[in-house]
This record gives structure tokens, C-alpha cells and sequence, in this order.
């Protein structure tokens, strides 16, 4: 082979102009940054001799930045509980209040209700009695135009003891004068006269008729003793009341026309009886 024969080449190829005018205007750019940097600094500064790396986030410092959102996330979650929680107790106490209202409201229609059925039932009460009392002084009135002697009749008791000083005392106040819630010394209700002829001998009896029906033990009319009191009506709810005096007859404090008087038990039956002593 001819010494002049190509053999090939092991260079790398040139890199066109362009390329390396680029490169070589970078370069020159870095080490003119460089040369400012340096006239610009102290005279007396040290030259650079290691490279200042950035810090890194190291795994300690995630934890940290974790925790510290979890702290966070948590407090807000308390914060939206506690405002749960408040508006939740706003509106039981609410509730409660507007309950409270409503019972009191409930209650006090109740007790209306109940003061007007009592003071309804305590006019029919009156009511009754009022029509009692004036059935019982029309017969009264009846019986004493029709029977002029049985109005006079007058008897002598043979009771003895504490009976005795009932029935005496029931017949000295014969005359006195009737008048409702009368309790002597001149004049009489029908209850307020038995009353005090039972508190001579010692006996406190309750104040009105309704109550001294049953202030003792009942007895037959057949089986009447001096001293037992006598009742009109039913027992316990009796309009009048007076006093057996023997021999038939008792000693009321009848109406406002005939005043205290001692009648035949036939002037006007009684119902029933009680025995005190």
C-alpha cells in the first residue's frame, strides 16, 4: 500500500463555530461575574476554598412539620366540637325553658280549674241547705198554726249526770232568738245552741250541723236517750240539728220566726240520731 494512502482519523470531530462561540461567551460571562465579585470585595478577603451546600429537610424535621399539622388538624376538630356542643346546650336550655313555661302555664289552668269547681260545688252546697232551711220553716210554720197546743207543750226532763245539764241548759235558752252563725248568749243557730249545751259538761263538738251529725255513735230513733242530738238530712251532711230532751220531744233553735223553742218530735221528725255521752 502507498504511503500516501488515507488512514483514518481517531479526532473527534470540530465543533462547528458557532457551538464554540457560544461556549467560550458563557465562559467569558462566568469569569467576568467572578472578576466583579472579587474587585468588589474586601482587599483582604480570603479566597474560597470549600463549596456551601444548602440544607437539606432531614427526616426529623417532616416529623416535626407533620406533628405540628396534626396539631393543628386536631384544634380545629376541638374547636368545631366545642361550637357543636354550645349550640347544642343553647337549644336544650331553650327547650327546657319553654317546657318550664308550659307547665307552669298547665298548672296554674289547673288550679283555676279546680278553685272554680270547688267554689261551684260550695254554691250548690248553700244552695241545698238555703232550700232545706226553708222547707224546714214552712213546715214549722204549718205545724204551729195547726197545732197551737203542741207549740206550748213544755216537759220536765228526769235525765240525770252530764245529760242532765245538756238538756237544762238546751231548755233555758227556749225564747232566745235565731240567727244564722249565732253562738249565744241570746241568740242561736241550730248548731251553735248544741254546741254549747255539749261545752257545759266539757265536750268541744265541731261547729256545724254537717259535722256534729256524726260526732257521735248512731242510734235509732226508737232508741233515744236525753242528750242525744238529733239531725235533719243525711249524716255528714245534715241542715239542722237539735237536742233530745226525753218524753218526745227535743229543744232546737228552729228559724228566725219561731226562735229557740221545745217541740214534739212529731213537729218535724228527724232523721236520725247520734249518742255524745
Amino acid at each position: 500500500m502507498s504511503h500516501t494512502a488515507l488512514i483514518p482519523s481517531h479526532r473527534k470531530p470540530r465543533r462547528n463555530a458557532s457551538t464554540s462561540a457560544l461556549r467560550a461567551g458563557v465562559a467569558g460571562g462566568v469569569l467576568s461575574t467572578i472578576a466583579v465579585a472579587g474587585a468588589a470585595g474586601p482587599a483582604n478577603a480570603e479566597p474560597v476554598t470549600q463549596t456551601i451546600e444548602m440544607p437539606t429537610i432531614t427526616a426529623g424535621l417532616s416529623t416535626t412539620v407533620a406533628a405540628s399539622a396534626e396539631a393543628t388538624q386536631q384544634v380545629a376538630l376541638d374547636l368545631e366540637t366545642q361550637a357543636h356542643e354550645e349550640a347544642a346546650a343553647t337549644t336544650a336550655a331553650k327547650d327546657a325553658k319553654k317546657a318550664k313555661a308550659e307547665a307552669v302555664r298547665k298548672a296554674e289552668a289547673k288550679k283555676k280549674a279546680e278553685a272554680a269547681a270547688k267554689a261551684k260545688a260550695e254554691a250548690a252546697e248553700r244552695a241545698s241547705r238555703a232550700a232545706a232551711r226553708t222547707t224546714l220553716q214552712t213546715t214549722s210554720s204549718t205545724s204551729s198554726s195547726g197545732s197551737t197546743a203542741a207549740t206550748t207543750t213544755s216537759y220536765s226532763s228526769n235525765a240525770t249526770g252530764s245529760a242532765a245539764s245538756i238538756v237544762s241548759f238546751a231548755q233555758a235558752q227556749v225564747g232566745d232568738a235565731y240567727v244564722p252563725g249565732g253562738t249565744g248568749p241570746n241568740s242561736w243557730d241550730c248548731s251553735g245552741l248544741v254546741q254549747a249545751a255539749f261545752r257545759t259538761v266539757g265536750i268541744d263538738l265541731p261547729r256545724v250541723s254537717q259535722s256534729q251529725s256524726t260526732a257521735g255513735t248512731q242510734v235509732s230513733l226508737s232508741n233515744l236517750q236525753p242528750g242525744d242530738i238529733l239531725y235533719w238530712g243525711s249524716a255528714g251532711s245534715a241542715y239542722h240539728v237539735g237536742i233530745y230532751v226525753g218524753g218526745g220531744q227535743f229543744v232546737g233553735a228552729q228559724n228566725s220566726s219561731t226562735g229557740v223553742v221545745q217541740r214534739p218530735l212529731s213537729y218535724d221528725m228527724p232523721t236520725g240520731a247520734v249518742r255524745v255521752l
